[in-house]
């Protein structure tokens, strides 16, 4: 009896170090990139990147925030865009998944196969690109930036692997109560698909908000730009002086004093900041059984 209570602390132990192990992997680069957009570009050049810095300083944010329009209307086209493509690829991934999840349905196996197959084959970026803009006329447009991403097959594979483990008796419950189809769909299906629906569109809103190629390739106007691609153009932006000095010094600009190296780790807090506070709303959900409640009543 001793023995075993000594093998399962050990084995607590184990598992209590290594997820702090991990924690650590996770927490400490992200705490690196916060001080170091504190820090001043003299303390990096100097000292190199520290957990604390020699010297604090915020000159990084101001430079970022010296044009909050732009910044504020960059939030703006991401935020709009990653609600819409999320709200819209959850109803068009779980209204395909409960399809082919229906064992009544006759063509189930054909559809998934149908779904499986678009995994293992891409059409190429040349006809995409075609396609948007030859054919749906999406050029700066804001559903440039949503419709890509509405529909991922394997989203939908995993959506209906949740459905399926939904008993197929209360879709029989819910016809002979004389409820439709739509009204099964929405009533039922999709309450008892939380934690699936949390799970998959938290995955959709990481994926429209870190996008940043297809706007790229699809807009060109200003106003339009999501946050990720002013990130991008940025970043490319102090590369270009970074490496070009004595062009740049012979316009009158001092690349000295200005926070290079600090300003990129700013930029990222200010772009993946919100997206960070997200993640807990959601966490409650993944660890839900998918269908509580359904069986007490």
């Amino acid at each position: 009896m001793q023995s075993t209570t000594t093998t399962q602390r050990l084995t607590s132990l184990g598992i209590n170090l290594f997820f702090i192990v991990v924690t650590l992997a996770i927490v400490l680069p992200m705490a690196l990139i916060v001080m170091v957009s504190l820090s001043s570009e003299r303390s990096i050049i100097e000292h190199g990147y520290q957990f604390w810095p020699q010297q604090w300083s915020l000159e990084a944010y101001r430079y970022i925030f010296d044009a909050p329009g732009i910044l504020l209307r960059a939030y703006g086209v991401t935020i709009l865009v990653c609600v819409a493509g999320t709200f819209g690829g959850l109803m068009i991934t779980s209204s395909i998944a409960y399809v082919i999840s229906r064992r009544d349905y006759r063509y189930a196996g054909a559809t998934t196969f149908y779904v499986f197959f678009t995994m293992l084959f891409s059409g190429g970026l040349v006809p995409f690109y075609i396609l948007m803009t030859q054919y749906l006329h999406l050029k700066d447009s804001l559903l440039a930036l949503i419709i890509p991403g509405l529909l991922s097959p394997f989203y939908v594979m995993v959506m209906k692997g949740f459905l399926m483990k939904i008993p197929h008796e209360i879709v029989e419950s819910a016809r002979i109560d004389g409820a439709s189809e739509w009204r099964t769909y929405v009533s039922i299906i999709l309450p008892l698909a939380k934690p699936a629906l949390a799970t998959i569109g938290l995955f959709i809103s990481f994926g429209y908000w870190n996008e940043w190629f297809n706007a790229m390739l699809f807009i060109d106007n200003n106003r339009l730009v999501p946050l990720q691609l002013l990130l991008v153009r940025i970043l490319n932006t102090i590369d270009f002086l970074a490496v070009n000095q004595e062009f740049v010094g012979s316009l009158g600009i001092d690349m000295t004093a200005f926070p290079s190296l600090s300003i990129r780790m700013a930029m990222a807090i200010v772009v993946a900041g919100p997206i960070m506070f997200v993640f807990p709303f959601f966490q409650r959900y993944f660890v839900k059984g998918l269908t509580v409640g359904a069986l007490k009543g």
